[in-house]
C-alpha cells in the first residue's frame, strides 16, 4: 500500500482552484485596513485639531461638513493606494535602476538620467497640483506678476520647478561621485538665493513672487521624489563608497528643495524683463475687471440681510421678531415728565442682524461638479504617473538590458498609483482645500472682524484687544505645525536612521521633538508675517544667515540630516492644508497681497533646531569624554 501518495493529493489544491470573492476579500481586507490606518495615524491630529479650533475657539460651524468628511476619507484611501502603487510599481523600477545603472553606465549617462528623473518625479508629486489651484485668490491688480505665474504661466511654473529638481538630483549624484561636502553646495546656493531675494524685495512687482518661490522648495520633496532620488543616490554611493556608507543618500533631498526656488525666481525675473505679465505692455492674456473692494465687503454687499414680508407680518401681529435684530432710535423731542425723561415722536429703526446660529449651514457645495472634478483628477494622475513609469521602464529594458522581475505586480502597482493619485486629487479638491481655506479665512476673526467663509455674516474680533487675538492665532499655528510634524511617518524613519548613524548620541525622540518644534515655530512665524504684514525676506534672511554659520561649524553628519529634516516635514497632507490656511488668512487680513511663505518658514525652522541641538549634543559628548579622561 502506498502511504505517501494520498496525503499529497489531499493537501495540494489544483492550479485551477478558485478561492471565490468572499475569501479574496477576507484575505485582502486586513491588509488594506492596516495600510489605511497607517494613513489615518498620519493625518488624524491635524484634521481633529483644525475642527476643534474652529468649533470651540472660533465658535463657527463647519461649512460643507459632509463634503469635507467625504473628501478626507477619499484622500486617505487615495494615499493608501498611491503609496502601495509606489511600493509595487515605481520603487522596484527605481531601485533596480539605482543598483544597476552605476555599474553599467558612464557618469555622463547617469547625470542625464538623474536630471530627467528629477523632472519626472516632480510632475508625479501629489502636492504639485496644489500650485495650479493656488492662483484663484490672487488679485491681478495688486500682484500682477504673481497672478500671471499662477494662472497664465502655470505650466511653465511647474516645468521650472521640475527642472530645478532635475538639476538638484544631477548635482547630488555628482557630489556622491566626487565626495564633495554638502557644505560646499549649501553655502553658495543659499547665498545666491538670499542675494536674489534681496533684489526682488526692492521691487514691488517682483517682491510678490518671493513667497511662491520659497514655498515651491517645500512642495517638491514628497513621497515620489524622495524615494526615487534616494534609490539612485544610494546606488551611486555603493559603487563609489570608500567603505563608509552612513551618509548614503543624505543631502540630495536638500538640493531638491533649494534649486526649485532658484528656478521660480529666474522664471519670474524673465517674465518681468520681457513685460508679458498681467497689465504689462506685452501681456496677451484676458484682462479681468476687478471690483475695488475687499473680499469681505464684496461678499457682504452681495448678500444683504433684510426682513422678509412674512417676518414683517409676524411683527405686526405679535410685536415680536424671532430673528436677531438691532433697534436704533433717531430724532425725537426729549421732555421731562413726572421725574422721567420722555422722548416724543422718535424714529425707531429695526434692522435685521443675522447671526451664525440663524444661518442654515450647507453640508455640500452645490456648485461643485463631481463628474468634472473626477475627470480632471484622472487626467492629472495619468499625465503625472504614466510618462514617469514609461521612462523608467525604457531605461531599465533598453539602456540597461534588464527585464522586470515581476511585470504583473508592477502593472498592478502602476494601476494602484494612478487610482490613488486620482482619489487624492479628488479628495484635495472637495476635502482638504475647503477645510484649510475655511479655517484660514476664519482665523483672523481672533483679532479682526471678518466675513465668515462662504457667508455674509461677520464674526470677530473674538478678543477685543487685537494684539492678544493675533497671539492666539500665532499660538494656534505653532501647535498645528508641532502636532502635524510628529504625525509624519517619514520623521519616524529619519529618527531611526539618525540614531543609528550617531551611535545613539542623537536620540530619535530628541530629533523628532527638535524637528516638530522647528516646524511649529516656522508656521507660527508665517502667521506672524501675515498678521502684521511683514515682508517675507525680513523673516527668512535672519534664520538663513544664522544657518550658514551653523552649517559651517557643524559636523558633516549633522549637516546632512539636519538640512534633509526639512524635507520630511512637508508631506502630501501638510502641504495642501498649510498652503490653503496661509492663503485663507492672507485673503482676509487688510493690506496683505497673498498668504505664501508659510511653507518656506516651516522648512527653515527644523534645520535651525536640529543643527543647534546637534552642536549641543557634540559639546556634551566632548565634555563627557574629557571627564572620562580625567
Amino acid at each position: 500500500m502506498n502511504h505517501t501518495a494520498s496525503p499529497t493529493v489531499a493537501t495540494i489544491p489544483s492550479a485551477n482552484t478558485r478561492i471565490g470573492l468572499r475569501n479574496t476579500l477576507r484575505i485582502l481586507l486586513p491588509y488594506f485596513q492596516r495600510h489605511f490606518m497607517d494613513q489615518v495615524k498620519s493625518v488624524w491630529f491635524i484634521v481633529a485639531y483644525l475642527l476643534v479650533f474652529q468649533l470651540l475657539v472660533l465658535q463657527l460651524p463647519i461649512v460643507y461638513s459632509l463634503m469635507i468628511c467625504f473628501g478626507i476619507f477619499i484622500v486617505l484611501a487615495g494615499l493608501m493606494m498611491f503609496m502601495e502603487g509606489l511600493r509595487l510599481g515605481l520603487m522596484p523600477l527605481g531601485e533596480a535602476i539605482g543598483s544597476i545603472f552605476p555599474h553599467k553606465a558612464g557618469i555622463a549617462t547617469i547625470l542625464g538620467f538623474a536630471f530627467l528623473l528629477g523632472i519626472g518625479a516632480t510632475f508625479a508629486e501629489p502636492a504639485i497640483a496644489v500650485l495650479k489651484a493656488a492662483g484663484s485668490g490672487v488679485s491681478p491688480s495688486k500682484a500682477p506678476l504673481l497672478y500671471s505665474l499662477l494662472n497664465d504661466f502655470s505650466g511653465q511654473l511647474v516645468t521650472c520647478v521640475g527642472v530645478g529638481v532635475g538639476f538638484a538630483v544631477l548635482l547630488g549624484v555628482l557630489r556622491f561621485f566626487y565626495g564633495w561636502s554638502l557644505k560646499v553646495l549649501i553655502i553658495p546656493s543659499v547665498s545666491v538665493l538670499l542675494s536674489l531675494s534681496w533684489y526682488f524685495n526692492r521691487n514691488e512687482i517682483l517682491q510678490a513672487v518671493l513667497g511662491l518661490a520659497w514655498d515651491c522648495g517645500a512642495v517638491t520633496t514628497g513621497p515620489v521624489t524622495v524615494p526615487l532620488v534616494l534609490a539612485l543616490g544610494i546606488g551611486v554611493c555603493r559603487v563609489v563608497s570608500n567603505g563608509n556608507a552612513n551618509n548614503a543618500g543624505f543631502g540630495i533631498v536638500t538640493m531638491a528643495s533649494l534649486f526649485p526656488i532658484l528656478a521660480v525666481l529666474l522664471l519670474g525675473l524673465y517674465h518681468y524683463n520681457v513685460e508679458d505679465y498681467y497689465g504689462a505692455q506685452n501681456y496677451r492674456g484676458a484682462i479681468i475687471e476687478e471690483i475695488p473692494q475687499t473680499q469681505n465687503e464684496a461678499v457682504a454687499e452681495s448678500n444683504s440681510i433684510t426682513f422678509t414680508q412674512e417676518e414683517f407680518q409676524q411683527y405686526q401681529s405679535s410685536g415680536q421678531l424671532s430673528t436677531s435684530h438691532e433697534l436704533t432710535v433717531q430724532g425725537g423731542t426729549a421732555v421731562y415728565r413726572d421725574g422721567a425723561i420722555v422722548l416724543e415722536n422718535p424714529l425707531v429703526l429695526i434692522e435685521k442682524q443675522e447671526s451664525v446660529a440663524d444661518v442654515e449651514v450647507p453640508n455640500w457645495d452645490a456648485s461643485k461638479s463631481l463628474s468634472s472634478t473626477i475627470k480632471t483628477a484622472t487626467y492629472d494622475a495619468l499625465r503625472a504617473i504614466i510618462p514617469l513609469c514609461i521612462f523608467l521602464y525604457l531605461v531599465l529594458r533598453y539602456l540597461l538590458g534588464q527585464r522586470l522581475q515581476h511585470p504583473t505586480e508592477s502593472a498592478i502597482g502602476v494601476g494602484f498609483a494612478v487610482l490613488g493619485m486620482t482619489l487624492f486629487g479628488l479628495g484635495i479638491s472637495i476635502g482638504l482645500t475647503p477645510l484649510g481655506s475655511q479655517l484660514g479665512s476664519n482665523v483672523p476673526s481672533t483679532f479682526a472682524e471678518v466675513s465668515v467663509w462662504q457667508s455674509a455674516i461677520n464674526s470677530g474680533p473674538i478678543i477685543e484687544t487685537g494684539e492678544w487675538g493675533k497671539i492666539v492665532a500665532i499660538v494656534f499655528a505653532f501647535f498645528l505645525g508641532y502636532g502635524a510634524t510628529l504625525a509624519e511617518p517619514a520623521l519616524n524613519a529619519l529618527g531611526d536612521t539618525v540614531e543609528k548613524i550617531t551611535v545613539g548620541a542623537f536620540k530619535k525622540s530628541l530629533l523628532m521633538q527638535s524637528v516638530a518644534i522647528g516646524v511649529g515655530l516656522g508656521i507660527a512665524a508665517g502667521i506672524l508675517k501675515i498678521a502684521y504684514n511683514i515682508p517675507l525676506l525680513y523673516l527668512l534672511a535672519p534664520p538663513y544667515l544664522v544657518l550658514l554659520f551653523l552649517t559651517w561649524i557643524s559636523e558633516e553628519d549633522f549637516v546632512n540630516f539636519g538640512w534633509d529634516s526639512a524635507g520630511v516635514t512637508t508631506g502630501p497632507i501638510t502641504v495642501p492644508l498649510v498652503l490653503a490656511i496661509g492663503l485663507g488668512v492672507g485673503g482676509n487680513v487688510p493690506g496683505v497681497l497673498d498668504g505664501f511663505g508659510v511653507l518656506a518658514l516651516a522648512s527653515v525652522g527644523p534645520i535651525m533646531t536640529v543643527l543647534s541641538v546637534g552642536l549641543y549634543t557634540r559639546m556634551r559628548k566632548q565634555q563627557m569624554d574629557e571627564a572620562l579622561e580625567v
